[in-house]
């Protein structure tokens, strides 16, 4: 049967977005290379690691490390990039440009997932690097789609806090409640956890949402 046309539109963006991440990572240093990005357990290598694995490692080659550590998804993620970085440290960006096209998706996801996780990674690649990544709107919009749903409520653990998401540099506006603002890119890595963007947000949501996150570490 013909796919989706929306998701073929989607994995369009996917692959022009790890293409675009490839071009920057073949121009690293090996200082760059080493670099702590903004996944606190990794460096810029290891994310660039992190989004090979899916497009070179068989399902089966997962599924053994899923078996050795006793079905902890983060560990055996970790383990399959550490395995990546070794093997294949020198040709990740030709890797990257080589597979872009590939349609992969999460088991039980479509593929806004894979985007949101490319887009994401690269910002975890360039921000501490202060590189500047360009996204574009729309892409950003697709994204920040996904990881809000339509009530505004945080995807995090704990109390249900409902906002109103909405970046500055973009027109784009989602939930209802008090407001939480900044540029698509930070609102994008507040949504998935890096504690590093938190300063970047503003609005009265900023605030709940600090308030909310120590409650939690309490």
């Amino acid at each position: 049967m013909p796919g989706d046309p929306n998701d073929d539109a989607i994995f369009a963006e996917i692959a022009d977005e790890r293409r675009s991440i490839a071009q920057t990572l073949d121009e690293f240093t090996p200082e760059q290379w080493d670099t702590q990005s903004l996944c606190k357990a990794w460096t810029v290598g290891d994310v660039a690691a992190h989004l090979v694995v899916p497009l070179i490692v068989p399902t089966w080659q997962f599924g053994l490390a899923m078996v050795r550590t006793r079905g902890d998804f983060d560990r055996a993620n970790q383990l399959m990039t550490q395995r990546v970085r070794r093997r294949h440290s020198d040709e990740l960006p030709a890797l990257l440009e080589a597979h872009a096209d590939k349609k992969f998706t999460p088991p039980g996801r479509g593929p806004s997932a894979p985007l949101t996780d490319v887009i994401v990674h690269g910002l975890d690649i360039c921000t501490p690097l202060g590189i500047e990544h360009r996204i574009p709107e729309h892409r950003m919009g697709m994204l920040l789609d996904f990881l809000v749903p339509e009530t505004g409520a945080a995807p995090f653990k704990g109390p249900e806090l409902r906002l109103h998401w909405r970046a500055t540099d973009l027109d784009w506006s989602r939930g209802d409640g008090p407001t939480i603002e900044g540029s698509a890119a930070t609102l994008a890595l507040v949504l998935t956890g890096r504690s590093s963007a938190l300063s970047g947000i503003a609005g009265p949501g900023a605030e709940q949402l600090a308030a909310a996150r120590a409650s939690r570490r309490s």
